[in-house]
């Protein structure tokens, strides 16, 4: 098998395990504080956005990658699957504290271990990390601008309600583990 068709494989899987997140995912109402302030409806409306523009702008090649469709496959492919196994690990090690809508629950508990040792919101980390992947996969400079740009200012929105949550729940706890962690990428961000 070859780059390409491994690339359109992981491009496929990449928005199915999104929607399979969004339906088995959610919060329950009687079990949880939800404070999503409509930030998962902003994030879903600017990556639909985003990728539906990138989907058109590939058909316009003025700005086309400048070495092979296959090195295009295999950067995007590594890309991807790095993305996908960094917020798969991150969603595990939360359990069922997970949910793709802000929502502190009744027993939450504050993860400091595994990839949230380092950031804290590692999830958002393979998120990004997998619509980066996917903007390769388009093969164009402007594939990059137009999905990663706007999907990772959405994001941060979306963690900025997730922080306010959190230092709300976990007062001096949060603010030690946020003092001492980055939030996207470690030591930088």
């Amino acid at each position: 098998m070859d780059m390409r068709s491994l690339a359109n494989y992981a491009v496929m899987l990449f928005p199915c395990t999104e929607v399979a997140l969004l339906v088995f995912r959610r919060s329950r109402e009687s079990s949880s504080a939800k404070q999503d302030r409509s930030s998962l409806l902003v994030l879903w409306l600017t990556i639909g956005t985003s990728v539906g523009l990138a989907i058109w702008l590939q058909w316009h090649p003025a700005a086309v990658f400048p070495w092979p469709a296959s090195m295009t496959a295999a950067i995007a492919l590594c890309i991807l699957v790095g993305g996908m196994v960094v917020r798969w690990v991150a969603i595990l090690s939360l359990g069922r504290m997970f949910t793709v809508d802000v929502a502190i629950q009744a027993d939450h508990v504050l993860v400091q271990k595994g990839l949230y040792k380092f950031v804290r919101h590692p999830s958002y980390s393979g998120l990004l990390l997998e619509f980066a992947g996917l903007a390769v996969y388009f093969g164009t400079w402007v594939s990059m601008i137009v999905i990663v740009v706007p999907v990772t200012c959405a994001m941060l929105y979306r963690i900025r309600w997730e922080e306010v949550a959190l230092r709300k729940t976990f007062g001096a706890q949060y603010a030690e583990y946020a003092a001492h962690t980055k939030s996207l990428i470690p030591g930088v961000v």
